[in-house]
Formats: structure tokens, C-alpha cells, sequence
């Protein structure tokens, strides 16, 4: 049984320390062919924003939008794989991920 403890505590400090990583780690995404970058960390907090300024024409404000939201959800992509990377193979130790809240798998 102590054994047992011990292993979910250190299962327990993995996974904090996995989501301050993730919490510290960034990534990008863009779109138009990288007129629109975007860069959010690993839990998904949009930090950056470059609009290259061939992007902007003042006509058609709807495609920039669009390829902000593009870029936008391509970071928050990349970020979902990271933290599949990081915390994945922790939730699989504690029964396949299902218990623990706020995960997203």
C-alpha cells in the first residue's frame, strides 16, 4: 500500500511538472502561406501575433480575419499535440486519463 502511495505522488509531480512545462513551452502556427503567425503556449495562452503587411489590405479585412482565426487555431492545434505528448503517457499511468478533471483527454 505504500508503495502504492508513493507511486501516485510521484505520478502526481510528474504531471505538475509536465503542466508547467507546458505552461512555459511555445508554439506556432500560421496561415496564408505565413502572412499570419501566431504563437501560443503549451496550455494554449495566445502570446503573439505577426501580420506580415502584405496581409493587410484595408478592402478586405474579412480574409485577414480569416487567416488570423486560422493561425490562431493552428497554434492552439499544435498545442493540444503538445500536451498530448506531455501529459498523455502520465494520464495512461492513472487509468487511461479519464480521471483526472481538466485534462482534455
Amino acid at each position: 500500500m505504500q508503495q502504492l502511495l508513493q507511486q501516485a505522488q510521484k505520478m502526481q509531480q510528474d504531471l505538475a511538472a509536465a503542466q508547467e512545462e507546458l505552461a512555459n513551452a511555445e508554439v506556432e502556427g500560421q496561415a496564408g502561406g505565413g502572412l499570419v503567425k501566431a504563437t501560443v503556449t503549451g496550455s494554449g495562452e495566445l502570446r503573439a501575433l505577426v501580420i506580415d503587411p502584405k496581409a493587410v489590405d484595408p478592402e478586405d479585412t474579412e480574409t485577414l480575419a480569416d487567416l488570423v482565426v486560422a493561425a490562431v487555431q493552428a497554434a492552439n492545434e499544435n498545442a493540444q499535440a503538445l500536451q498530448q505528448e506531455k501529459l498523455g503517457p502520465l494520464a495512461q499511468g492513472l487509468g487511461g486519463g479519464s480521471g483526472i478533471p481538466g485534462l482534455p483527454f
